[in-house]
C-alpha cells in the first residue's frame, strides 16, 4: 500500500440505521427460513405421495388379481365332492346288494327259510359233551381260534349245539310242541308257542351251519344264566372279532320273534360282524336295511 495514500474516513451508523439494518437482516433470515421450511415441506408430501401411488413389490405380489382368482373359484366350485350315501349304513346300492349276495349273511328265520341250494362242508368243533359237533368249515376255524383266544385270557368257552339236519331241527319243533300241547294249548297255539322257541325245519339258523349254542364250566345249560358268566361277558367284547355276532340280543323279540338267548351265537364272518355291531341293529333289521338300500339303486 502506497504509505502517501490517506485512509478512508469510516462513518459511524447512527442509532436508528443500526436499529433498521438489524430488522432488515431479521426479516431476510426469517424469509430464508420460512423458503427452506415450505421446499422440505413439499419434497416430504411429494415423496409420501408418490410412495402411496407405487406399491411395492411384496404387496403387489401379495394383493389378489380377481381377474386370476374368478375363475380357480369356479373351477374349485365345479369339482364335485366324494360323499359316502345318506343312508342308515353308508352303503351304495351295489355295496348293499353284495352284502346279500354273500353266503354267510344268509336270513334264516320264521318267514325266510333256507335256500334248498345252500350248500356247504363241515368240520367238527364241540366239545364232548356237544349233541351237534360241526360247524361250517369257516365258522368252525373261526370258533377255534376264539375259543383259543378266551383259554389264554382264563376263560373257558364251550361249543354246545352247531349244524343241525333238518331231519333233527323236525324232530326237536315236534317236541317243543309236543310240550305246549300237553300244557292244554291248542295245535295252531303249541305250533306257534314252540315256534318262538325252536324253528321250524329249515328255518332254523343251526340248518345253515352258521349258529353255535355256548356254554361253559359256569353255566353247562342253554338258558339266560349264561348272561352271567366270564364267557359270556368276554364274548360279548371279543366275539366280533372272530366274525361272531349275539344273534338274539335283548329287547329284540319284536324284530327277531325269538326270546333273548345270551348263548345263541351266529358267525357271519369278521368285516360283517363289524358293520353289524356298529349299527347296533339286530341281524333282521341289517339285513331288511340292506335290503332297502339295494332296492333303492
Amino acid at each position: 500500500m502506497n504509505p502517501s495514500t490517506p485512509h478512508p474516513q469510516r462513518r459511524h451508523l447512527t442509532r436508528a440505521e443500526l436499529r433498521r439494518r438489524r430488522r432488515r437482516r431479521a426479516i431476510r433470515r426469517v424469509a430464508g427460513l420460512t423458503l427452506m421450511l415450505c421446499v422440505a415441506a413439499g419434497g416430504v408430501s411429494f415423496l409420501l405421495t408418490r410412495r402411496a401411488a407405487i406399491p411395492s413389490a411384496s404387496a403387489a405380489s401379495a394383493a389378489p388379481l380377481p381377474a386370476q382368482s374368478a375363475p380357480q373359484e369356479a373351477a374349485a366350485s365345479s369339482v364335485p365332492e366324494n360323499t359316502a350315501p345318506s343312508n342308515a349304513l353308508g352303503l351304495t346300492a351295489d355295496e348293499a346288494r353284495a352284502l346279500l349276495a354273500d353266503p354267510l349273511m344268509v336270513l334264516v328265520n320264521h318267514t325266510n327259510k333256507m335256500p334248498d341250494d345252500y350248500t356247504f362242508d363241515t368240520k367238527e368243533c364241540g366239545s364232548a359233551t356237544a349233541v351237534n359237533k360241526t360247524l361250517q368249515t369257516a365258522a368252525c376255524d373261526a370258533f377255534l381260534a376264539m375259543q383259543k383266544a378266551a383259554a389264554a385270557d382264563g376263560v373257558t368257552v364251550w361249543m354246545q349245539s352247531g349244524y343241525r339236519s333238518v331231519k333233527y331241527q323236525t324232530s326237536l319243533y315236534e317236541k317243543k310242541t309236543q310240550y305246549y300241547l300237553n300244557k292244554g294249548y291248542d295245535n295252531a297255539a303249541a305250533k306257534e308257542k314252540a315256534a318262538a322257541v325252536v324253528n321250524p325245519p329249515g328255518y332254523s339258523e343251526h340248518n345253515c351251519g352258521l349258529a353255535a349254542d355256548l356254554n361253559s364250566p359256569e353255566r353247562t345249560g342253554l338258558d339266560e344264566g349264561f348272561e352271567n358268566t366270564a364267557a359270556f361277558r368276554w364274548l360279548c367284547a371279543h366275539a366280533g372279532d372272530y366274525g361272531f355276532i349275539l344273534r338274539y340280543p335283548k329287547d329284540a323279540e319284536d324284530k327277531t320273534e325269538i326270546i333273548y338267548e345270551p348263548w345263541h351265537w351266529r358267525y357271519v364272518g369278521v368285516e360283517n360282524a363289524a358293520r353289524i355291531n356298529a349299527s347296533g341293529l339286530c341281524f333282521e333289521e341289517y339285513i331288511q336295511t340292506l335290503r332297502d338300500i339295494a332296492a333303492e339303486g
